[in-house]
């Protein structure tokens, strides 16, 4: 072999090798469509807080995320768990095992949440909850699931310490009865009592109570200086309305709603609201990002995005992103890939724990008087903003078995 055919093919050899690097690695993606579930409810009483909208909002991200999976299509189907953990759980088995769906998102109402979230354990597929029950992030974490919304731990512990503080020492709960209101009951409580409060009672209603009455007129007569209401949706619309008529705030009770949507002050109006104290992760004119993205969201619905709305689209973007980074459908490497990047949350930089407890800051708002709003859907102004790390649980007392 000549000097000059030697060189030459070491030059080759290195040219190749310099191609071959160069060249990106084979997809391992397993599947030419990624299929995204929205399970929530759809005509009920949460549908507001949820929904169609999530189903916008789902596509919202799909949108954004197209042009990273190149021959891949991204699918939202969507189907409605009529709040009835039964009728939830045969819903995501069916997903999972007949329809193909990799991961189901939203999921409102605790009761529903848990048992879908247990379903994806078993399954080892990828689960997105909105759920507020804390005991998503606790005793029963799954390594396949992430809480995105605030949870009970978060924004009980914003409200009561702040209202405590302000001189509202005794307290009367109306809960609902399934396990969001009572997680919520549990968590409210020991934060109210840390602060030098106390729970002089409590009672307790089914889910689409309708009256409200015979709740109320406990808790006026139990001389507590604040009415608690520990519960949602129409539920909670409804408890404002009828408290309103038995006039409970003006014998000089304070009434304070922990889990507050943007679309219940909508519906009950400024007047009925005025002075609310609340705590959220997301409202729709917190800062630029938000103010763009809710612009888009309202040029479809002709309204603006709750919080859960709003975290739908954050959680399958940030799952896409996993997907994407972890080149494969597979859950457990998908999963960790979603603990190891950052969560953009409209603006504010999230992360994702191990217990799969999603974390950001959030603002504790007052609901703003009639004269100081300039426009439809211009309902909060900020108290004061909560550092992550003083929002959500440790992990520490969570009870979760991931947490080592």
């Amino acid at each position: 072999m000549t000097r000059m055919s030697a060189a030459f093919r070491l030059a080759a050899a290195a040219g190749l090798l310099a191609v071959i690097i160069s060249e990106p690695a084979v997809a391992k993606m397993e599947k030419d469509i990624i299929r995204i579930g929205i399970l929530n409810d759809m005509s009920g009483p949460y549908a507001d807080l949820g929904g169609p909208g999530s189903v916008v909002a789902a596509n919202l991200a799909v949108q954004d995320m197209a042009d990273a999976f190149k021959g891949v299509k991204l699918e939202i189907i969507s189907g409605d768990h009529q709040n009835k953990a039964d009728i939830g759980s045969a819903l995501a088995r069916r997903w999972f095992d007949q329809d193909g769906v990799d991961v189901i998102a939203d999921v409102p109402v605790s009761s529903v949440a848990l048992a879908v979230q247990e379903i994806g354990r078993q399954a080892k597929r990828i689960t997105l909850m909105q759920g507020s029950t804390s005991d998503l992030s606790g005793k029963a974490c799954s390594p396949y699931s992430t809480a995105w919304q605030d949870d009970t731990y978060a924004y009980s512990k914003a409200t009561s310490q702040a209202v405590v503080l302000d001189g509202g020492k005794s307290w009367f709960f109306i809960a609902a009865d399934y396990a969001f209101g009572q997680a919520l009951e549990r968590d409210a409580g020991g934060f109210i009592k840390a602060a030098g409060g106390e729970i002089v009672g409590s009672v307790r209603h089914p889910i689409n109570a309708g009256d409200m009455s015979s709740y109320l007129l406990q808790a006026q007569s139990s001389g507590a200086q604040v009415v608690g209401l520990l519960n949602g949706g129409t539920d909670l619309i409804n408890s404002i309305k009828q408290a309103n008529e038995f006039g409970i705030s003006a014998s000089g009770q304070r009434v304070v709603a922990f889990l507050v949507y943007l679309t219940d002050i909508h519906a009950l109006g400024l007047e009925a609201t005025k002075g609310l104290l609340l705590s959220e992760g997301f409202y729709w004119d917190q800062n630029d990002a938000a103010r763009t993205w809710s612009k888009r969201y309202f040029e479809k619905m002709n309204r603006m995005p709750t919080k859960e709305q709003a975290s739908v689209y954050t959680s399958i973007v940030h799952y896409l992103k996993a997907v994407k980074a972890a080149d494969t459908l597979d859950a457990d490497v998908v999963a960790e890939k979603m603990r190891d990047i950052p969560v953009d949350y409209f603006g504010n930089t999230g992360t994702v724990r191990i217990d799969g407890r999603v974390v950001y800051p959030l603002t504790l708002y007052q609901v703003k008087e009639p004269s100081e709003s300039k426009q439809a859907w211009d309902y909060y102004k900020p108290v004061r903003e909560i550092a992550a790390k003083d929002a959500f649980r440790p992990m520490s007392e969570g009870g979760c078995p991931l947490v080592k």
